[in-house]
């Protein structure tokens, strides 16, 4: 217990160049896990390890560690900034107590960290937030922290306040144990200078500044607030016990400052960690459902416990093969052991159990609640599965990741490369939920989606270093449908004399159009032997193969009922050949008599934006022949439902963010088919002609 109760499992979260990698590195430096502190533009930082990260600058993987300090273990998950790598940050936040949200002190709260609260909030979890870049033109600290409270809604108390500001920030102000911490002007290790009493030309400041901490405190918890009411002098031990209940009930949001580039207040930032951020035991207990039932499972975070643990996240690594990251949340368990997965149902055996330290690897023994690890040898455990104890089992709640919003078509560079690349593909699949592999049959392509176009140039420039697979990317085409509006009739007749033998089928139909996703429906209504019966089923056969492309622009027909209802044989030369193409040519003929239309696939669209953006949204889904149904708001945030045709909807994403400046978000998936504009389909049609 008293292990558990010094463990903190927390991640640093932010919009992208908001330093969350720097503050990182500088906290492997102070707990002595690196040697050195990695930076960014050197391309020498241990937690941004890929090659793409390294030249980008940009974190893409969510990379794990673990270090001590001041007598706290402190797993730690540096995640990405960039809304295209949003499943990182989701899985992460799903297995964390805690978070430290990194804010750029200029811009304050930028877009993606609107989107890292809002999952934050998703998951419950307790968060402070960290001011860096204090050395920066433009700092200002008490603007950043506004933008908390304007972009977020959010109760920020400052337990620091900086000590300067751009190139004159020396240091910081301790509200709590009411000291100031100089640091070494020009010293790149971050020590510090001094710690003193503040300053008198900064006391009447920090005084107002510590009456704030105390009352935001006291309005939240009871305990703290009978001390402050009792008008009793209270020790600086209180006042930090208070914190770390209102940091954790959510209530109020710590809010700390520094520079990690300069190396300046990354310690006290630390301290707080171990503080106020909670441990696995100050969460609630993890709940689940019954193995094959339905009642709920509670499992306490406690050694003696049943063991169970969440994956959530797949690596394929070229050493030692497929690595699954897992958090346990009861139970302890050794390597080698055999577990339950509950979502596959099948037993597999924990092999080898690592530490990761981000793309280094330390072999334990075994590993109990609160520990982050990840294991070799589990064959068939992918994201979001629960493994577990198999005479107590558990399903702990899956993972939920958004749906890709957009797709391109690659095709191997070389032909002889294809299965090579189905190989590769699926291997990038399966490690990130949001990357999604499909074939499509009408226009003989494999499409890639993804989160955004960044996204798969990254996961394309992925496979071609990791996996040595080089392939061509283009655009993908809409997959349009058709149906008939009205009913029809026609008759196919197909007759051949050749000599010998010949051939002879004959059917009648008559047509009519289905309800929107009706689907097809074949009814045989021959009587008195019109067509024998074993020619019945070759007619239907033709029907189908007839409606696998239209005569607008040759794509399948959907949504109709075929009646077959005469039709008549040749004792010698009717076969099921014969029958099947009368079927198809009767088919045709009577989709063309049936006023057909082209169907085109709408996408359901939910848009959340800042209300200043509000207009130019909903102006831009206009132009896109798009429908809004529904606005509504919460707080200063707008959230747009409504439907737009797929094929207006490529390069939204990118459109989207030039809009709003970056801060909206959405979400897109298959709703409906509708019919397809006369003009729209006028313009294919010549098109079509025209390719052809």
């Amino acid at each position: 217990m008293n292990k558990l109760s010094n463990t903190r499992n927390m991640g640093f979260i932010a919009h992208i160049d908001a330093g969350k990698t720097s503050v990182s590195e500088c906290v492997l430096f102070y707990t002595g896990r690196t040697h050195k502190a990695g930076n960014i533009d050197d391309g020498n930082t241990v937690l941004d390890w890929m090659a793409q990260e390294k030249e980008r600058g940009v974190t893409i993987v969510s990379a794990a560690t673990s270090c001590e300090w001041n007598g706290f273990d402190i797993n730690i998950i540096d995640t990405p900034g960039h809304v295209d790598f949003t499943a990182e940050v989701e899985r992460s936040l799903r297995v964390l107590d805690g978070a430290v949200v990194v804010l750029d002190s200029v811009a304050g709260v930028q877009p993606q960290s609107e989107t890292v609260w809002r999952q934050a909030n998703k998951y419950n979890v307790p968060r402070m937030v960290f001011i860096n870049k204090m050395d920066k033109i433009g700092a200002d600290f008490d603007r950043a922290t506004q933008t908390l409270i304007d972009r977020l809604a959010a109760n920020p108390v400052p337990i620091q306040i900086p000590i300067g500001a751009e190139d004159k920030f020396e240091g910081i102000i301790d509200l709590v144990e009411q000291k100031a911490i100089y640091y070494k002007f020009g010293d790149e290790l971050g020590h510090i200078d001094k710690t003193t009493d503040i300053p008198e030309d900064l006391k009447a400041k920090a005084e107002k500044y510590r009456s704030n901490l105390i009352e935001k405190v006291a309005e939240n918890d009871e305990e703290f607030l009978d001390i402050v009411f009792s008008g009793e002098e209270f020790e600086n031990e209180k006042l930090k016990n208070a914190i770390r209940r209102v940091t954790i009930s959510n209530a109020i949001i710590p809010v700390m400052c520094g520079t990690a580039l300069k190396r300046k207040a990354i310690q006290p930032m630390l301290d707080a960690i171990g503080e106020y951020l909670p441990s696995p035991l100050d969460v609630p207990s993890v709940s689940g459902k019954e193995y094959r039932g339905e009642s709920d499972q509670i499992r306490k975070a406690d050694d003696n416990e049943p063991f169970s643990a969440l994956a959530f996240k797949t690596v394929s690594d070229p050493y030692i093969g497929r690595l699954i990251y897992f958090r346990v949340y009861s139970g302890s368990i050794d390597a080698g052991a055999g577990v339950l997965n509950t979502i596959t149902g099948k037993k597999e055996r924990m092999g080898r159990i690592v530490k990761m330290h981000a793309d280094d690897r330390e072999e334990i023994k075994s590993v109990s609640a609160g520990d982050i690890a990840a294991a070799v040898g589990l064959k068939d455990t992918s994201t979001g599965h629960t493994i577990c104890d198999e005479n107590q089992p558990i399903i702990l709640e899956k993972i939920t990741f958004p749906e890709p919003v957009v797709a391109v078509s690659v095709e191997p560079k070389l032909k002889s490369e294809k299965d090579k690349l189905q190989e590769a593909l699926l291997k990038m699949a399966e490690e990130d939920p949001t990357f999604k592999v499909s074939y499509n049959d009408e226009t003989a392509e494999t499409l890639i989606s993804g989160m955004g176009e960044f996204h798969l140039e990254i996961m394309v420039d992925r496979m071609k270093r990791e996996l040595n697979v080089e392939c061509n990317t283009g655009k993908p085409q809409v997959a349009y449908r058709e149906t008939i509006t009205s009913n029809s009739h026609a008759e196919g007749k197909f007759i051949r004399q050749s000599g010998g033998r010949g051939q002879y089928g004959h059917c009648v139909l008559e047509v009519e159009p289905r309800k929107s996703g009706e689907g097809f429906e074949f009814v045989d209504s021959i009587k008195g032997g019109a067509i024998p019966r074993e020619y019945i089923p070759a007619v239907r056969k033709g029907i189908i193969e007839g409606l696998t492309s239209g005569n607008l622009l040759g794509y399948p027909v959907v949504d109709i009922k075929v009646n077959l209802i005469d039709g008549s044989f040749h004792d010698v030369d009717s076969s099921e050949v014969a029958f099947t193409i009368a079927g198809s040519m009767a088919v045709k003929d009577a989709i063309k008599k049936g006023n057909p239309v082209a169907l085109e696939p709408i996408m359901k669209i939910e848009v959340t934006t800042p209300g200043d953006f509000l207009g130019e949204v909903i102006g831009d889904l206009n132009r896109r022949r798009g429908q809004v149904s529904e606005t509504t708001s919460i707080t200063d945030t707008q959230i747009i439902k409504g439907s737009v045709p797929l094929g207006e909807s490529f390069g939204y994403a990118n459109t989207l963010r030039s809009l709003t400046q970056g801060r909206a978000s959405f979400s897109m998936e298959f709703e409906r088919y509708d019919e397809l504009p006369k003009s729209i389909l006028k313009d294919k049609i010549e098109n079509q002609g025209k390719n052809d």
